[in-house]
């Protein structure tokens, strides 16, 4: 797997994780919302090692 690949996979993983931490937030699951957190910000974590700038598509702003 090369670094587009694991990029493009990063943003898509990124945009979904997105998506369901502000359902949880909206549902008030306060533990789903921490546990996927802690997903989103390896997510994160990975895409901005390899130099990808999220700004644009990063909903949460946390």
């Amino acid at each position: 797997m090369n670094n587009g690949e694991i990029i493009k996979g990063g943003i898509e993983d990124l945009k979904k994780i997105q998506r369901y931490m502000l359902l949880a937030k909206k549902e008030n699951a306060k533990e789903t919302y921490a546990e996927l957190k802690r997903e989103y910000l390896s997510i994160k974590a990975l895409l901005n090692s390899l130099g990808v700038n999220i700004t644009d598509i990063d909903e949460i702003k946390e």
